[in-house]
């Protein structure tokens, strides 16, 4: 008999050993057929934009398929319910002329509480852009008084990139736009924050198709900074190595460190708990997050 995993581990660690049970051997209770008519979408969703090509070939799959994932709501009044996770999902399958779709429900006294759940299980969607997702973050914050360090706990991410991503919300709008548009990146975005006119730099780095590491020498030169090496945690880096552990630890949301040795190296990832541990697990195994 194999050994079980450590007791609070989740299921993507479980997943990573080969402990986790098949998906569809998960239990389904609780899943039951909602008329699309009772249920409305949940206003402090922080995805405020939906790709129209990506929504209609969601709606084609739905009428061919149906809804293969159920939705995630709460009652919300005696007849209706709100959406906690699924909106996308639901607008297809209205889109696909659907009356009914499949609905986990979740059933919350206290409507603060779930309205704060509803948020945190959003911002943990992959699918939300930077700016959404600094918006989530700011939302827990200044609605419901959390700290960047217990955002960071309640996410699974690290403390600096909540608090990257939440800088990007000093961007100007047409900087931000841009980003939602995926004309720069998130990189880009933070390099141009430095700026004294981000605004200026932002339309430099999209007419001239400027790199990251150019955008960042670019900003510094604007300030009037040099210099090749910059010192991270007293170790010396390489300037582009130092810019791919930054663009990494955005795209996961936890501290990377990138050594180089000739032809190969290493890449670590940093965890604070084991919470965090298990998001890792979770996308190494491919098991949904």
């Amino acid at each position: 008999m194999s050994e079980k995993p450590a007791k609070g581990l989740g299921m993507g660690l479980q997943a990573l050993l080969g402990e986790a049970k098949p998906a569809e051997a998960q239990p389904r209770s609780g899943v039951r057929e909602l008329e699309i008519a009772r249920i409305r979408p949940n206003p402090d969703q922080p995805r405020t934009h939906f790709d129209e090509d990506s929504l209609k070939e969601l709606a084609e799959s739905i009428a061919e398929r149906g809804v293969l994932q159920p939705i995630l709501v709460r009652p919300d009044g005696p007849e209706h319910f709100m959406i906690i996770a699924g909106e996308r999902r639901w607008r297809a399958a209205q889109r696909a002329q659907l009356h009914a779709i499949p609905a986990v429900i979740r059933d919350q006294t206290d409507e603060g509480l779930a309205a704060e759940l509803a948020l945190i299980e959003n911002i943990q969607r992959e699918d939300l852009n930077a700016i959404e997702e600094a918006e989530g973050y700011r939302q827990l914050i200044n609605r419901y008084g959390h700290g960047q360090d217990e955002v960071g706990k309640l996410v699974n991410k690290s403390r600096s990139h909540v608090a990257n991503l939440l800088r990007l919300l000093d961007l100007p709008q047409s900087v931000k736009q841009s980003l939602l548009q995926g004309d720069i990146s998130m990189g880009h975005a933070r390099a141009v924050l430095t700026a004294p006119d981000p605004a200026a730099l932002a339309q430099e780095v999209v007419a001239k198709g400027l790199s990251v590491r150019q955008t960042e020498a670019r900003a510094k030169a604007v300030r009037k900074g040099t210099g090749e090496l910059v010192l991270t945690e007293g170790r010396k880096v390489d300037a582009d190595i130092a810019a791919l552990e930054r663009q990494l630890g955005d795209m996961i949301g936890l501290k990377v460190q990138v050594a180089n040795k000739g032809q190969g190296g290493t890449v670590s990832l940093y965890y604070s708990s084991l919470d965090q541990l298990d998001m890792i697990c979770q996308r190494l195994s491919g098991e949904p997050i």
